[in-house]
Formats: C-alpha cells, structure tokens, sequence
C-alpha cells in the first residue's frame, strides 16, 4: 500500500513502525474470509483491510479520530485471524494497537464510555475490588425483578426503571447503553463465587520429588476471583511433573486490558512492575520459565520486549522476561506428561482455542495433543478461527456482536456431541458459559484430574456448569 506519511510524523518510531505495516498491506482481502465482525456484518469497514484504511486515513496526517473511525476499531475483537491468514505478513496486531492509542490520545468519548472504560480497567485488574464487586452483581442480579416498559427500552428494571421514567431522553439512552452492557456482564458471572486461593500470595511452592524446573507463574486479575481452581490445578500439575513455582512478589496485571482500551501509559506502568519483579527474581534465584495459564496474557507477556524495544531502561530486562514466557501448555510438553497419567474414564472432548492463542501465540495442535495423551478423545470445533466473541472486555463493551459471535461457537461446538470443552483462557470460559450448559473447563484442569489430582468443579457438580 502506497503511503504518504507527514516527514515529521515519521520521527515518532510507533508511527514509523505503523508506516512500514501499513506498506506491506496489498489489499488482497483474504483477511475479509476470517473476520468474525465481517463474517457476521458483510461490511468491509468491518474487516481488517477496512480498519487498515480508515487507520491509514487517520495516522498518515497525524489527524484526530473521528467517531466513524472509533466505531470501527471498538468493533474490531483483536482477534488476529487475519494475521494467520494475510499472506503478506501485515502486522495487524500492533498497528491496531498505535491506532488505538492514537483514538485515546485525539478523540473524546462520551461521558458513560470513559466511566464505563475507567471503571472497568480499575475494577477488572484488582482481584480484591473486582472480587467485591462479584458480590455487588450478585445481589443486583438476584434482585432484578420484571421490567417496565420504561425498563425494557432502557434495559433497566425495578426502582431504577421508575427513576428513569421521571428522566429526559438524552439522560435515559445513555444510561440503557450502559444497562445493556452491565446486562451482558452478569449473565457472564459464575451461579456461585469461590472461595479465594492461598495460591494468589507470594510463595515458593517446591517441587514433587526431583525439581527439573523452576517457573513463576502469573496469578493473573480476573481469573483469581471468577475460577481460583485453575490456579490451584496449575500448581498441582507443575509441581507433580517436577516443577518448583513461585509466586513472584509484585507481578500483577500484565497490562493487556489497558492495553486493549488504547491507555498504553497505564497498560506499561502494569507491564513495567511485572517486569522489574520477575527480574528481581531472576537474579535472585534464576527462573527457567514464566507460566501463563491465560492465554490473552500470555500474548501480552511474550510481546513485553516488543512494548519496551526503545526504553534505555526496561529493554534487555523486558526481553529477557519475554522470551522465557510460556504458555502453561507449552511447560506442561517440556515436562512431559509421561509416566503421570492415571488410567480411567474421559469424556468426550471438544477443545476451543482461544484467539490468542492460535493466533497471539500460534498454538495450535498443542492442547489437544496433550489431552489426547492424557487418555481424552478429543477433537477440534468446526470454525475454529472464529472468535467466541469474549476478547477481553469486548463482549461488555460490544454486548450484540459478542452474543452473536458466541451464539454461533456454541452451535459449533453443539455440532461436535462432545459431552465437555476444553478451553485454554478464562475468558472464553466464561463466555461459551453463558451460553451453553455442556461443561467448560480449563486444559490445565483436565490434564491436573487425568494426571491424579481432582475431578474439575464444573464437572463435579451439574450445579457449577457455569
């Protein structure tokens, strides 16, 4: 793609960067055939090549974004299919990523999407305030009642119906875009909050006889307060394959969900703590890898070296922390399961990987080969590249096309008559849930149970299966 660049844009090296992707681009279109948002709209400002050239539009002039631009790139899922399937290498991933940026630096939202964006960025990667908030949406949800008319065109109910019946229109729309997506939200949540883990506090846990490695593993923000027990089946699985993990002191939230929402400052303050903390231990006493248990954070990790290429600072210590970066599934191979799988029955498998995963950090065949040595039969979803529609904080920020998207992985999976599936990232845990009563359960569980540790929650108790 022929560019033209304002000379002084281009001593900004993110715009730089973004001017050489935006060459390889040769509009050819194979991305249109893997877009979920253009597989389920038709319209091609909806596809890769369409956001390409709206980005291009906006970027090359160094223009503020206009609404018809953010619309279009709040659309977009980062789900990177287009990045397996574009035959010319366009870096999509970190084009949309400066784009974004650029949208959070120029264009000024109304005021329910910056409260609703903040609210979210504070409360989702604080396990602590986000756990309090599950108890908050726990009594909203069981104290809903039928709603008024007023309450159906507002997606309010109950007193607050009323209150919005006595309120103008330009008060009462906002407030049901922002009902709406808290809406959605709850129908994501588990029936039942679990118990914290003492698996989220700083600790050595050591290995089960023989340690052959010694791993750190990221507690990560959401998953801790919606599903503890993938931690805790992480640490089992690690430490009976002869893994020491630790706990690293000071990693928090890697960053992705700033990152996502364009607050890059934010999204590398995160990044930057996790960093000097795993380095810390680095130096301290050696780690041979960083486990990662989400695959969307796992994505965000690896590309740490990538966020600090040109801080003096963080650059060789964000490499070094990238390129020991695994994917829980990816220590679990090293490893090696042999020798440690317990012979008994398995259900039927249907194994959904996450975009970030096959396409952040092309995994592919990997789970299921691990589950398939585990004694599962397992087998792959029908339209496997296409999103489920969770994406982060996508499917509460864009509730319609998220339930879309999830509504048509779930007839997929339907298709397979698998009697549970296996997902690698809790957010797509959460959201085929919403969706489906056949169990979805974390890999890392199933291969923690087909090794000697506990039959999975979800699949213990109908009630659960959510």
């Amino acid at each position: 793609m022929q560019t033209n660049f304002l000379p002084h844009l281009l001593a900004d090296p993110d715009t730089a960067l973004a001017e050489s992707i935006l060459r390889k681009c040769v509009h050819c279109g194979f991305c249109t055939a893997t877009c979920p948002t253009f597989l389920e709209l038709g319209d091609e400002l909806d596809s890769p090549r369409g956001r390409i050239w709206l980005i291009k539009g906006m970027l090359e002039e160094g223009k503020p974004a206009d609404a018809e631009t953010v619309t279009r790139l709040d659309r977009c899922l980062s789900c990177l299919s287009c990045m397996t399937t574009c035959p010319s290498g366009v870096d999509y991933m970190h084009l949309v990523d400066h784009a974004r940026a650029h949208v959070e630096e120029t264009f000024r939202r109304p005021l329910t999407d910056r409260l609703m964006r903040r609210g979210l960025a504070i409360v989702l990667t604080r396990p602590t305030l986000f756990r309090l908030a599950l108890i908050g949406a726990a009594l909203l949800r069981s104290g809903i009642g039928a709603a008024t008319a007023v309450g159906r065109a507002t997606g309010l109910a109950g007193p607050a119906a009323r209150l919005a019946g006595r309120l103008p229109k330009s008060v009462t729309l906002p407030i049901g875009a922002v009902a709406r997506r808290l809406s959605a939200s709850l129908g994501l949540l588990p029936a039942r909050l679990a118990r914290p883990s003492s698996i989220e506090l700083p600790q050595v846990i050591p290995a089960a006889g023989m340690r052959r490695m010694r791993v750190s593993m990221l507690t990560g923000c959401a998953q801790p307060a919606l599903d503890p027990g993938i931690n805790d089946a992480t640490v089992r699985l690690l430490t009976r394959l002869g893994a020491e993990v630790v706990v690293a002191k000071g990693v928090g939230c890697c960053g992705a969900l700033d990152h996502h929402m364009g607050a890059e400052d934010r999204s590398h303050a995160h990044a930057a703590r996790n960093i000097e903390a795993w380095h810390a231990e680095i130096e301290a006493g050696g780690l041979d890898r960083i486990v990662i248990n989400t695959s969307g954070c796992g994505t965000t990790v690896k590309d740490y070296g990538h966020m600090f290429r040109d801080d003096p600072k963080l650059a060789a210590k964000a490499a070094k922390v990238a390129s020991i970066a695994r994917d829980v599934s990816e220590v679990v191979a090293e490893l090696d399961l042999a020798g440690f799988v317990v012979a008994g029955p398995r259900p039927r498998l249907a194994y959904h990987s996450a975009c970030s995963m096959q396409h952040g950090q092309k995994i592919t065949a990997l789970p299921m080969d691990l589950l398939a040595k585990a004694g599962f039969d397992v087998g792959p979803v029908p339209e496997s590249h296409v999103c489920c529609g969770s994406a982060g904080t996508y499917n509460i920020l864009q509730p319609e096309m998220a339930g879309r998207l999830r509504d048509r992985k779930v007839r997929n999976i339907a298709a397979t008559g698998a009697e549970v599936i296996a997902a690698g990232n809790i957010g797509c845990i959460m959201q085929i849930a919403s969706g489906t009563a056949t169990p979805v359960v974390h890999t890392v569980e199933l291969l923690d149970w087909a090794t000697g540790g506990p039959r999975p929650a979800r699949l213990a108790d109908p009630a659960d299966r959510r």
